[in-house]
């Protein structure tokens, strides 16, 4: 999901690797604030380079332009939330279906943290991907399926340990769970509450074979 920048950059150049690591950092941090909020197409650079404190001309030093903007938030964004799965879907300290709970859990949790204004960036993208440019197409792609893979590992844990049946079909039940589970992320956000992820869960946890 990586863009290669191989454009001369512009502005002035920061004063030191490091500088130069933490400024580029604290733009897609900010950028991900921004996108998540409000999208890409919707997202202007102006506000995020002045939360930064970043001159405009500095940002060309640190991206080509916005799609290459983009894809560094979207690639921040998938490792992280890759690492937050690994968390939660590896617990062994928890039974394979009790770490999906768990993971259901936090996601509440950190909507209500911030008045569900946020909700998931790959899910946001993917909504509006024809307002995208093309390159968003398939590193969105491959995100959904790093995550249905990850789910899916974790039903067949359940299955060996008793909690599926032989018969569940991990794979597809693993891509129908976030199937389900962006529509529920984007209707918390129209609502303001955490009851459709809450709803969704409930139905979802009760439609596995068992």
């Amino acid at each position: 999901m990586t863009v290669s920048i191989n454009k001369p950059r512009r502005g002035r150049p920061p004063k030191s690797r490091s500088n130069e690591h933490d400024t580029r950092a604290a733009l897609i941090r900010s950028g991900l604030e921004q996108l998540i909020e409000s999208g890409f197409a919707a997202s202007g650079i102006d506000g995020i380079l002045k939360k930064v404190g970043v001159p405009k001309g500095s940002f060309y030093h640190y991206f080509a332009n916005k799609e290459a903007f983009g894809m560094a938030v979207l690639d921040s964004y998938a490792t992280y939330f890759a690492k937050k799965l690994d968390l939660f879907l590896l617990d062994e300290s928890h039974s394979p279906l009790e770490r999906v709970r768990n993971f259901v859990i936090d996601a509440q949790q950190g909507m209500a943290k911030h008045e569900f204004k946020r909700g998931c960036l790959v899910g946001n993208l993917g909504q509006e991907v024809d307002l995208l440019p093309e390159s968003f197409r398939q590193p969105l792609i491959q995100v959904f399926s790093n995550w249905q893979q990850k789910l899916a590992q974790c039903f067949y844990a359940a299955q060996h340990n008793g909690e599926l049946a032989a018969s569940a079909q991990c794979d597809a039940l693993a891509e129908y769970f976030w199937i389900g589970w962006e529509g529920a992320v984007s209707r918390a956000k129209l609502v303001r509450s955490s009851a459709p992820l809450e709803s969704f869960y409930s139905q979802f946890m009760m439609s596995l074979p068992k």
